[in-house]
């Protein structure tokens, strides 16, 4: 059981009501999706909405926004004593580090890992020996001397954490963080490397609130409801400047307010005293210390280039900041039109429906069983961190019609039977699906009398993926794709042949 934070009116802890709404406005002018908001001030949660089918208690995808969870369990294991955050790495990890370690490799600390400071120019990914990747990669520069993003470092911290205690992530953040402040473990889901340990540097997902508690926890100096969490001493090094992230500006052009200074797996953010969590695609919950407020934002501001979005998401909550009152005005006269106004708005937000054409004259045809002769063919969301060996692939698909929709039914090698259901009357049909995300909301519709577009919502995730089916004679292509940042440009194709 988790104490519930108190609801209040925006005025009550000065904040206009109408300020809001304009917010909103902005986030619905189609440059971003917005899935979830929650503001908090003073510890009272005055705004809070999310655009259906997206709601409160389904996690959600965080990408980077994880790395704070992965430091937050290196604070705790500094704050117990477990850590020192300048243990060097190879002394943490003495089986694995090369023979003949270099000079710099040997000054890598676990505060130059948490900083983005491990001074490599590349990072490896994903393997059984990760690890052993990770420290036999040249470590170019003196560590702590230069900024490098470096997701598997993220990881790395979480494998420190298990090294030390032979926990994994959740299971060592479980006791002594989620059942604290009221997270549900069991409702968090996260993508692991090839070795089981938990992908610290983007793996997560969690709910907008779970991120709001968790960055609570840094906005009140590492204390819950009286009992330290975190020392003092390691939130005020995590949420202020450790390392100089200027050099960010040649990688990720757009995204200003990545090249202000990093803390531990925290951001600065140009407003003053402002730092946020960060993940790809606009997932950030954001500290605002002068007005003991917090923000949080789960959403897919993807752009069709880098950082663009996402940086205007961050401009727009800045513009919105700098529009409220000073933050020593104190509570304002009740206003309860426009509070009411504002809470019958942020219970009604959706996305808008899928679009609805339901009728081909070559639907008839298209009905049917195929077989596939090239490609890989599966209605589980694509895995964007690491491609499995993809052999459980249908070989066999059927298509049927009928007055509401369309539903799919593939066989796979081993005669498995998996059924898809794509709703063609606007609305989405719930599908369970194997894999890390299991709940596809999916639609269709005839974008053109020979192809029929399926699109699935993953709700646990950012993103919609697409297959289009197109129908030519006894033959059919279908390709795959999607709107996630790291692979929209990425198109699977697969082809089939009437049996």
């Amino acid at each position: 059981m988790r104490k519930e934070f108190e609801r209040v009116a925006p005025e009550s802890v000065g904040i206009p009501s109408e300020s809001i709404e304009k917010l909103l406005d902005r986030f619905e002018e189609g440059w971003t999706e917005p899935h979830g908001l929650m503001i908090m001030r003073d510890g009272k949660v005055f705004a809070e909405g999310w655009w259906a089918p997206y709601a409160p208690g389904i996690c959600h995808g965080l990408q980077s926004h994880t790395k704070t969870y992965a430091a937050t369990a290196v604070g705790i294991a500094v704050t117990e004593g477990i850590l020192r955050l300048d243990e060097r790495v190879i002394d943490i990890f003495p089986d694995r580090a090369p023979k003949d370690p270099s000079e710099n490799l040997k000054l890598l600390t676990v505060r130059d890992v948490l900083c983005m400071g491990c001074g490599m120019e590349k990072m490896p990914f994903n393997g059984v020996d990760w690890i052993d990747q990770f420290l036999a990669t040249p470590v170019v520069h003196k560590p702590g001397t230069a900024f490098m993003y470096n997701s598997t470092g993220s990881t790395l911290l979480g494998a420190m954490v298990r090294e030390k205690t032979g926990l994994g992530l959740i299971d060592y953040l479980t006791p002594r963080l989620f059942d604290k402040i009221g997270i549900d473990p069991k409702n968090l889901k996260c993508i692991c490397m090839e070795d089981g340990m938990e992908m610290g540097g983007g793996g997560l997902y969690a709910t907008t609130e779970d991120n709001l508690r968790l960055m609570k926890v840094y906005a009140d100096g590492g204390v819950w409801e009286g009992e330290r969490i975190l020392s003092e001493e390691y939130v005020k090094l995590a949420t202020s400047l450790q390392n100089e992230s200027a050099t960010e500006r040649a990688v990720n052009p757009p995204a200003e307010d990545n090249f202000v200074g990093y803390g531990f797996q925290i951001w600065m953010c140009r407003p003053e005293g402002v730092y946020r969590a960060d993940g790809a695609m606009g997932q950030f919950t954001i500290v605002f210390p002068k007005y003991n407020m917090i923000l949080a934002i789960t959403e897919n501001a993807s752009g069709s280039t880098g950082g663009v979005m996402p940086q205007k998401a961050l401009d727009t909550i800045w513009e919105w900041y700098y529009s409220l009152p000073a933050p020593d005005a104190g509570p304002l006269p009740e206003n309860a039109e426009a509070a009411e106004h504002l809470k019958r708005r942020m219970t009604m937000l959706a996305l808008p429906a899928p679009r609805r054409s339901p009728i081909s004259p070559l639907q008839e045809c298209a009905a049917g069983d195929y077989e596939v002769t090239e490609g890989y063919l599966s209605f589980k969301q694509s895995n964007f961190f690491i491609r499995d060996a993809r052999t459980d692939g249908f070989t066999k698909l059927n298509i049927a019609f009928d007055c509401h929709g369309v539903t799919f039914t593939g066989t796979d090698p081993d005669g498995n039977v998996k059924t898809l259901v794509a709703a063609m009357d606007g609305s989405r049909k719930e599908n369970t699906v194997d894999g890390l995300a299991t709940i596809s909301l999916t639609s269709a519709d005839w974008v053109e009398e020979n192809l029929l577009r399926v699109t699935a919502r993953f709700v646990e995730t950012c993103n919609e993926q697409f297959m289009d089916f197109t129908f030519d004679g006894d033959a059919l292509k279908v390709e795959i794709y999607n709107n996630h940042a790291f692979s929209m440009n990425h198109k699977d194709v697969v082809t089939l042949r009437k049996a």
